[in-house]
């Protein structure tokens, strides 16, 4: 699957700018230190990587906020679901390369200027905090994607019977409403870890901004 073998050279990614962060000198046990890329590119990434971010949560919010509580004004149950199923299948673009965005953003990052001994204590606490909850908006951000097709797919034309955008109708079929559960759930749990990971990016950015510049030039080189 196309998905998965994307989801695992992000991971592979992740995985080597981890060893690169970690190493106390710099360099990895089996690469040559990687030099730090132009500040114009640092900046696209930086930039990248938080419009993904805002593109994953604002979605998020937007759905759970606005979209489904609103296809209610929508009289058939079946036409709730193709519609519910139809705006997330072309949100689903946005959120895929938002993700991209933000994983391949923090992994440039991690393998370059923000390695832990370009860092201070609170900076590098901060910097494992945000790679633990990177990780966990990829997984759960694909586990949704995935649970979402399988639901749309568990009726024809995405037409499940819905309550409203986050319930299933009476009517629904057992796995349609099994199904719409999960992605509730891993939607929930998405919700969550991108909250977190905008709060620890703040808290970054902040501990970086409050460092002397004297200091901030000599863990740069």
């Amino acid at each position: 699957m196309a998905l998965s073998g994307a989801v695992g050279g992000l991971f592979g990614l992740f995985g080597l700018a981890g060893r690169l962060a970690a190493a106390p000198d710099g360099k990895s046990r089996d690469m040559t230190a990687i030099p730090l890329p132009p500040v114009p590119l640092s900046q696209a990434g930086r930039a990248a990587h938080d419009l993904g971010l805002a593109g994953l949560l604002g979605g998020n919010l937007f759905g759970r906020l606005a979209l489904h509580p609103s296809v209610t004004e929508i009289s058939d149950q079946e036409e709730r679901g193709k519609v519910v199923n139809a705006a997330w299948k072309r949100y689903g673009t946005v959120n895929s390369l938002s993700l991209i965005a933000v994983a391949t953003g923090w992994a440039g990052a991690r393998a370059a200027e923000a390695r832990d001994h370009r860092l201070s204590p609170e900076e590098r606490r901060l910097a494992r905090a945000k790679d633990v909850l990177v990780g966990v908006v990829a997984v759960t951000g694909v586990a949704s994607a995935v649970e979402g097709v399988r639901f749309a797919r568990s009726a024809p034309n995405g037409a499940v019977p819905l309550r409203d955008g986050d319930h299933a109708a009476v009517n629904a079929s057992p796995e349609s409403a099994r199904r719409k559960r999960r992605v509730n759930a891993l939607g929930a749990a998405s919700l969550v870890a991108e909250v977190a990971l905008v709060g620890v990016n703040a808290a970054l950015n902040q501990e970086s901004f409050r460092r002397p510049p004297t200091r901030r030039r000599l863990l740069r080189r």
